[in-house]
Parts: structure tokens; C-alpha cells; sequence
């Protein structure tokens, strides 16, 4: 089995999500692989993010546009970094999370994707999907699912 070389995480700001990262992290810091941590995200109006953080409470720090995802990334690359990664890419993407991943892991012909196990035994999730099942059921790379929420 040959090391991974290219790895994705993708993190939306939350305590498990950073989880993820911590583990992807030292995962490219043993491999020397190089480290992409990604966060998707929607631009929204001032209108949207009011009535978003209305209803979601403490989840809506992940509908608040563009500027949070800027932020949530020097924190994930401050954690990779405290890990072991060495080689540390960081990418805002607009759009929905499971395709955004999946989509560039196949433009960056990744070797792993690392997401965290948020939402994958939820009564939501079995519902509705979650980002952790979707990835891993329509991924062409290995995933990791890092338990980060028990």
C-alpha cells in the first residue's frame, strides 16, 4: 500500500469538524503528504443570516457567507500546523458541501478524504443524508471517518 500523498478535510467551524482536521492533519504530517482543508459555504445576505440564525441557534455560524469561512480555515490551518502538517492548502468553496469535497477531490486527484462523523447517526441523517454517509457512499477515494461526536 503505497502512502497517501494528497488529503482533503473538510470543516465547517464546528468543534467536531476541527476534530477531523486535527486527525487528517497528523495523518499528512506522517505521510508528507500535502493537506487541503476545505470549507463550503453559500454567500448570504444580512436578511438571510437574521432569520438563519434565528431558527439554527448554535448551528448558524454555518450560514453566515463568506467571511466566517476565512476565518475557519486560519483555524484549521492553525491546528493542522500544531499536528504536523507541513504543507497545508486552504480553500472556500461556494456551494454545497458533499460535491464540493467530492468535486475537488477529483480535480486535485486526491488519495483520502478525512470528514467527521457529525450528523451520521442522527435521526436527520438517516433521513435527509449526512455529509460523512454521502462521501463515503459516492467517493472513488478512500474516506476516513473520524469519530468526533459520540
Amino acid at each position: 500500500m503505497t502512502a497517501y500523498r494528497t488529503i482533503v478535510v473538510g470543516t465547517d467551524g464546528s468543534d467536531s469538524s476541527y476534530v477531523a482536521v486535527d486527525k487528517a492533519a497528523a495523518l499528512a504530517g506522517d505521510a508528507g503528504a500535502t493537506l487541503y482543508i476545505v470549507c463550503a459555504y453559500y454567500p448570504t445576505d444580512d436578511r438571510d443570516v437574521a432569520a438563519a440564525a434565528d431558527v439554527l441557534k448554535d448551528d448558524a455560524y454555518q450560514v453566515r457567507g463568506s467571511a466566517p469561512t476565512h476565518e475557519i480555515l486560519r483555524t484549521g490551518r492553525d491546528r493542522a500546523t500544531a499536528a504536523g502538517a507541513t504543507n497545508i492548502i486552504e480553500r472556500a468553496v461556494v456551494g454545497e458541501p458533499v460535491e464540493s469535497l467530492l468535486t475537488l477531490v477529483k480535480d486535485i486527484e486526491a488519495d483520502l478524504l478525512v470528514v467527521g462523523n457529525r450528523g451520521l447517526n442522527t435521526l436527520t441523517g438517516r433521513l435527509l443524508g449526512s455529509v460523512p454517509s454521502d462521501v463515503a457512499r459516492k467517493s472513488r477515494i478512500d474516506v476516513l471517518v473520524v469519530h468526533t461526536v459520540r
